[in-house]
């Protein structure tokens, strides 16, 4: 026990509160009818297995105790993981009233992170929702595709240097990519290049911490008293005063220029015709850096693995391009005509999904189909679970485009939810759609590619669904393919 905190140590858990422990063990399983439940002692025999591979866990239960059931996570948060889409959708949109971000996101995202659109809850995140929502209509993206594209074609001589070299992991360089179309889609000017390493370097460091936090909640107390959280906490706030450095560079200049950061300043609430404090301006330029590259980065990580596989998608993908744009650049109004790429970009979030699995807490009681959920529980929404579902989805390990054609009708409207939905759905979505296709069209018109034949490509979900080795691959200038 800490004295003076009311805390108490569980084994592989954390110091949590006393009177939260109290509530969970008295936890009333009564009320759970109609749901299979993993007894506590279970949950506790599997929880280290589970921070190192959560989907095999995740299948096994599945398979045995069908697409919902109750759990308790660290074996004492009671909580419900579910991945039938009808619950999802209660839970995301129908009823999402009745529940809230869960407390992670304040404990750790949010400290480490600030209390941006990603972060926050309740009625200062539809307050800021309602002011940056604007800023990414279809005017102000039009006006960031020549921001991307710069970005892009200046990327090429760093292929063409990597192509000459042989192999590389296509994964890290789609994470620096997205870094820099994050990077001036947000301040539009260049950004010294260490300086863009030591950002990247320092939102890495964080992610991979805020994951040992979230995973591994026992050795908590021994982070805090070895001085890892202090360490980690210098290094969010060296990465805050680089951001503002940039902020207040903007604001004494008087320059207006057409870019997320402009969008931000000049945005005001309704209520008061006041602009955002600079607290809240620095908080949601940060998440948009955090949520704006990773996401966009692992997709298109995954759909370059998926394209070596499937060479007469690419093909179909060229042939597209030559169609639509024969001979010049991509433009934004280009971008809707590209239908195959599309369904091949919707096909690859199906069977990668970014943001693999999210959750909320009940933030009051409820109930869906007989079942009843009781204030403080956890909902854990498998969305990697009902992409690949063969309930809703014909061989649903394969990569067919031709799902999303014209026409396509889903099993279930959230069968499909990449970007997850209700009034949270991803502010973000259109712009890492329309990065996706940017990308992927300028290098597969320059390059031909093949995936390395001894390289072992695996899941990794972490915060979002990475390649666990990187994405080991070979390019060649297609100009040049006998060199």
């Amino acid at each position: 026990m800490v004295p003076g905190n009311n805390y108490i140590w569980l084994p592989n858990l954390t110091f949590v509160r006393l009177n939260h422990v109290l509530f969970y063990l008295n936890f009333n399983l009564n009320s759970m009818s109609n749901l299979a439940i993993i007894p506590r002692l279970k949950t506790f025999s599997t929880s280290m297995r589970f921070l190192k591979d959560p989907m095999s866990i995740i299948a096994e239960n599945l398979a045995h105790y069908g697409t919902s059931y109750f759990f308790y996570i660290g074996g004492v948060y009671p909580s419900i993981f579910t991945a039938d889409p009808a619950f999802i959708q209660h839970v995301l949109q129908k009823n999402h009233r009745s529940y809230q971000k869960s407390p992670l996101h304040f404990e750790h995202l949010g400290h480490y992170l600030g209390n941006g659109l990603l972060t926050s809850d309740g009625d200062y995140w539809l307050r800021q929702r309602r002011l940056i929502q604007p800023g990414f209509h279809r005017s102000r993206l039009a006006s960031l595709t020549q921001l991307m594209q710069s970005v892009i074609q200046e990327s090429e001589t760093r292929f063409d240097q990597l192509a000459a070299q042989g192999t590389f992991d296509i994964a890290h360089e789609m994470m620096g990519t997205a870094f820099r179309i994050i990077t001036r889609s947000i301040f539009s000017t260049n950004v010294k290049e260490e300086e863009l390493e030591e950002m990247s370097e320092q939102i890495t460091t964080l992610q991979a911490f805020i994951i040992q936090l979230i995973r591994q909640p026992y050795l908590n107390p021994w982070r805090k008293l070895s001085g890892q959280v202090r360490k980690h906490e210098q290094i969010a706030t060296k990465f805050d005063e680089t951001i503002l450095g940039y902020i207040h560079a903007r604001k004494s200049s008087g320059e207006y220029r057409d870019d997320l950061l402009q969008m931000l300043l000049d945005s005001r609430y309704e209520d008061t015709g006041e602009p955002m404090s600079e607290q809240a301006l620095l908080d949601e330029v940060k998440i948009l850096f955090v949520a704006g590259h990773e996401t966009s980065a692992n997709a298109l990580a995954w759909s370059w693995y998926l394209l070596s596989q499937h060479p007469e998608v690419v093909a179909k993908i060229r042939a597209e391009l030559d169609e639509v744009a024969p001979d010049r650049s991509l433009e934004f109004e280009d971008l809707g005509k590209l239908e195959y790429l599309t369904q091949v970009i919707e096909e690859v979030l199906r069977l990668y999904p970014p943001a693999w699995i999210t959750d909320r807490q009940a933030a009051k009681d409820d109930e869906f189909n007989g079942i009843k959920i009781k204030k403080g529980t956890f909902l854990v929404t498998y969305i990697y679970g009902v992409h690949h579902s063969a309930d809703y989805w014909e061989d649903p390990e394969a990569f067919r485009p031709e799902r999303f054609a014209k026409g396509h009708k889903l099993e279930h409207p959230y069968a499909y939810i990449p970007f997850g939905g209700g009034p949270r759905l991803c502010i973000g979505n259109h712009f890492a759609h329309m990065e996706m296709q940017l990308v992927i069209a300028n290098l597969i018109r320059r390059y031909d590619f093949e995936l390395d034949a001894d390289h072992l490509v695996e899941k990794q979900p972490l915060i979002t669904l990475r390649p666990r080795y990187g994405i080991k691959m070979r390019f060649w200038r297609r100009d040049n393919l006998l060199a």
